[in-house]
């Protein structure tokens, strides 16, 4: 599949950072995290923080486009010969799926603080969501070429894909009974799989 940019902090300072603030949210959730207990857990002063970060939700949105591009790209399947790309797209973005519902810092702001991920859902397209929609349509144009996924514009076609993916990301457990086996969260990313091929498939 083709390879994304990461326009996000990088460098193992960044990096040293970012995974404070992880540890930090985590631990308190993002309201209750402060620039001083991040600077603390990271071993920086406060100052080199505000050179690049004027508050925690800034610092929050940077390491959420680092963990869910990593989420993501971690789902991607290898490519294997003689398998249909629409097959790898759709083992990927289930993977993906399923991989969101068990992360720790994505459960956690679910949980504690969904409305930092509102704006994305209702207002604009955040870093990795673009990253997302460039890393979906280069997989479709290779579905286009090998004649295993519908022919569409790629973008469009990419932006209607992740609307169904974040939908069941976001609201998945809403609508899941773990009592029920026909309710299970894998009896809907069955389903999932299923609405994308009939959704990718020429």
């Amino acid at each position: 599949m083709t390879p994304i940019r990461h326009n996000g902090s990088g460098g193992s300072d960044n990096d040293a950072v970012l995974d404070a603030v992880r540890d930090c949210v985590l631990a308190v959730g993002v309201r209750r995290t402060t620039l001083t207990d991040v600077a603390r857990r990271a071993g920086v002063s406060r100052m080199t923080l505000y050179r690049r970060w004027p508050d925690v939700r800034s610092l929050v949105g940077d390491l959420m486009t680092r963990e869910w591009i990593a989420v993501a790209t971690g789902a991607i399947p290898e490519h294997r010969p003689g398998v249909p790309t629409r097959e790898l797209i759709t083992e990927g973005l289930v993977a993906a799926v399923r991989a969101f519902g068990a992360h720790p810092l994505f459960r956690k702001i679910l949980d504690v603080d969904p409305e930092l991920l509102l704006p994305y859902v209702l207002d604009r397209r955040g870093a990795s969501q673009e990253a997302l929609l460039e890393l979906l349509a280069g997989s479709l144009r290779e579905g286009h070429a090998d004649g295993s996924v519908r022919a569409a514009h790629p973008g469009r076609q990419a932006r209607s894909v992740l609307l169904i993916v974040q939908s069941f990301t976001l609201s998945l457990r809403t609508m899941t009974d773990e009592d029920d086996p026909e309710l299970t969260s894998e009896a809907f990313l069955g389903e999932l799989r299923d609405i994308l091929e009939r959704t990718l498939t020429p």
